[in-house]
């Protein structure tokens, strides 16, 4: 192929060829580096448009799911925990997170799923450490998200970090 022919070609794609170092002992490599051309700014900002709208009607599901979650896994604190956890004949989860660990907002949907297949038989908690440190204290939890699964006031079972569905089903199921 021609220089020229390279040439014409590269012009018309809007490639720039380009030149090689003076030290380079082979003359027939050619590099060719593409340049940022903006194409059809109309096109972008309609699917930056589409996409924004996209994304809140996704966080409107999220807000919706997330509403629900809150009805089966309730909050304990400190003054409650004795009556919810401790005084509880049924097995209890209680989830130990904070709002800053992302970890723990993504176990958030897992465990509402847990919740809800095993409503009535199983009460799922969560616990926030950052607003309750004495009683991550007790349970010597160092690391967040750590599950506790306890039967008739005890703590039977501990699981830490993010795990998935099933892993936390499999779990549950030997405590029902």
């Amino acid at each position: 192929m021609s220089s020229e022919t390279i040439t014409a070609a590269t012009t018309a794609l809007g490639i720039r060829r380009l030149r090689h170092h003076p030290t380079t002992a082979s003359s027939s490599f050619v590099s060719f580096r593409f340049r940022p051309t903006a194409r059809l700014p109309g096109a972008v900002t309609a699917s930056a448009s589409a996409s924004s709208r996209l994304c809140k009607a996704k966080a409107h599901q999220d807000d919706a799911k997330a509403s629900s979650a809150d009805q089966l896994v309730l909050d304990v604190a400190e003054s409650t925990w004795d009556d919810l956890v401790l005084g509880c004949e049924s097995p209890v989860l209680v989830e130990f997170w904070a709002p800053w660990c992302g970890p723990c907002r993504l176990m958030h949907t897992v465990i509402a799923d847990v919740a809800k297949t095993y409503a009535g038989k199983l009460r799922c908690l969560k616990l926030n450490t950052d607003e309750n440190h004495d009683l991550a204290t007790w349970y010597g939890i160092r690391s967040i998200p750590t599950i506790l699964i306890f039967k008739n006031g005890e703590r039977k079972e501990t699981v830490i970090g993010a795990v998935s569905d099933t892993t936390l089903a499999t779990t549950v199921e030997r405590f029902l």
